[in-house]
């Protein structure tokens, strides 16, 4: 781990950043190697309505690395997208508003198998350290191993150094992230995503990511799953 990496207090203090995330199984139909294209297509959906611009602020879709067989990477899901909300009601009230409702919620059965919202976590994102320039939302490119993780303690507050963070969490490969990012579920998840925390690590490229697998197998997550991914499309 970098020696300089480190909370400080600013980034204690500010504004809670609050994101909808969500674990995505593609339509069985659709190819694995097709799922990012379709899901960029979705995307653009969003374009034709009004509130989505000024509910979410920035959009990271993070779709599998398909190459990645590591037994500690998941293949039964295809995609996690993170979006950053213009405030926690935000979150609430996308599911209700009437142009999302007519416009995306109709094309989600083409690209995903079952609605968004019942694959969707709303969490407060907990910077814990970072050599990545603020603001900082994953972009197109960059390669994150997304865990989504059960506690097995109670750890809910920001860290104040990397000496405070759960140990598996810094174990073997994953000290050499270039940021972490700790995302708390703050509203009862969907059945079957009963995760407490959903962690991002960056990562500088995918030979960087598969070689922190063997700390991820090593690491007593509890009950968990990680993705390897790399973002095929972001916005702003």
């Amino acid at each position: 781990m970098s020696s300089h990496l480190q909370i400080t207090q600013a980034a204690v203090e500010a504004e809670p950043v609050w994101k909808m995330i969500y674990l995505a199984r593609r339509n069985p139909e659709l190819a694995a190697a097709d799922f990012p294209q379709a899901w960029r297509e979705h995307s653009a959906l969003g374009r034709q309505c009004r509130n989505v611009a000024q509910r979410v602020h920035a959009v990271a879709q993070c779709s599998r690395v398909l190459e990645a067989q590591a037994s500690a990477f998941t293949q039964a899901y295809d995609g996690v997208n993170l979006m950053v909300l213009a405030d926690r009601e935000s979150g609430l009230a996308i599911w209700s508003d009437p142009d999302t409702l007519a416009v995306m919620r109709p094309d989600e059965p083409r690209v995903f198998a079952d609605y968004v919202r019942n694959f969707s976590m709303l969490c407060r994102e907990q910077l814990l350290f970072s050599e990545v320039p603020e603001p900082a939302l994953a972009k197109t490119g960059d390669t994150l191993l997304i865990g989504f993780l059960q506690l097995q303690h109670e750890w809910q507050r920001a860290a104040a150094g990397p000496e405070e963070l759960p140990a598996a969490w810094l174990a073997g490969g994953l000290a050499h992230a270039r940021r972490v990012v700790c995302n708390l579920v703050d509203e009862p998840p969907p059945a079957g995503y009963g995760y407490r925390c959903i962690v991002e690590w960056w990562f500088e490229d995918v030979a960087q990511a598969l070689a922190a697998a063997e700390g991820v197998k090593s690491a007593a997550f509890g009950e968990c799953v990680f993705m390897l991914t790399q973002v095929t499309h972001s916005r702003p």
